[in-house]
């Protein structure tokens, strides 16, 4: 064995160790935005956590109770509601102060994990316990939910889009539309046509704003009175029934209607666009006078 005196070692040697002593913890501290991201991922495991013990083991089991599975469920939904919420302040708390390395890595992993994989699962079981469900067919339906929010989470972190829009539906308003779908007690193929309808709509090209200013403090909003509804709900209130489903189809029917405005928006540009050009055309060929 070679023993080195480090008295003799050369001074480069020293500023090496030196330097990488320094630049390592940085790469693994954590922000103040970082431990938001992993909040959201927390909340998205335990979405599935209260899915399983709350809702499927349950019916595995052939407790029929109602009240359990509905208090379960009405959790694991105010989880990814609550996921929505960490996944929308670590953003603004990012751009505010600070984000480590890590930060575009900790928030995919963490979105995948809140937005496609407790979704992704929330549709198996509910193909399931639906009295008209078909189990393999929703486990295929939460195959392309997964596949779909990894697409879009691939192409988010290798494309620049121009400021304020993203491309594709947002991930969580896609999970928050796919739960919403099951929660509406819909026969099972209108179901499973708005779950793969949503899923195509995440990995397409339909431009959605950002949260951001007054759109941020609507979703916030919204975010908070779908949780309330979900309490509601869970504690069985009267009115409450109807109340959800109420919540249920407006997330539904803004899903829907957000990408119809969007592609309406875009048309009118182009038209206006290429009527600027028609119009600079002929002033071109107008005899100067």
């Amino acid at each position: 064995m070679t023993v080195v005196d480090p008295d003799t070692q050369p001074p480069w040697v020293t500023e090496i160790e030196e330097d990488d002593a320094d630049d390592m913890p940085v790469s693994t501290r954590l922000s103040i935005a970082d431990t938001l991201t992993l909040g959201n991922a927390t909340c998205g495991f335990m979405a599935v956590y209260f899915t399983t013990t709350g809702v499927l083991v349950p019916h595995l089991m052939g407790q029929t109770d109602g009240g359990m599975a509905r208090h379960s469920a009405a959790t694991a939904v105010m989880l990814m509601l609550l996921a929505s919420v960490f996944d929308l302040f670590d953003g603004l708390v990012a751009r505010k102060l600070r984000s480590s390395a890590m930060g575009a890595e900790l928030d995919n992993l963490s979105d995948l994990i809140s937005f496609g994989l407790a979704p992704a699962y929330f549709v198996v079981v509910w193909g399931m316990v639906a009295d008209d469900g078909h189990q393999h067919v929703s486990a295929v339906a939460a195959i392309v939910v997964v596949l779909a929010v990894v697409l879009r989470l691939a192409r988010f972190s290798c494309t620049t889009m121009k400021d304020g829009i993203f491309q594709g539906m947002p991930s969580p308003m896609g999970a928050l539309t796919i739960v919403s779908a099951t929660l509406l007690r819909l026969p099972f193929l209108p179901t499973l046509a708005i779950i793969v309808g949503v899923a195509w709509l995440m990995v397409s090209r339909v431009e959605y704003p950002k949260p951001r200013g007054r759109l941020a403090i609507a979703t916030l909003c919204w975010i908070f009175i779908s949780m309330g509804c979900l309490a509601a709900w869970a504690a069985d209130s009267p009115g409450a029934q109807v109340l959800l489903q109420a919540g249920a189809a407006l997330q539904v029917v803004m899903a829907a209607v957000i990408p119809l405005f969007a592609t309406f928006r875009r048309v009118n540009t182009i038209r206006g666009n290429r009527r600027d050009a028609r119009a600079a055309r002929a002033a071109e060929r107008l005899p100067l006078g």
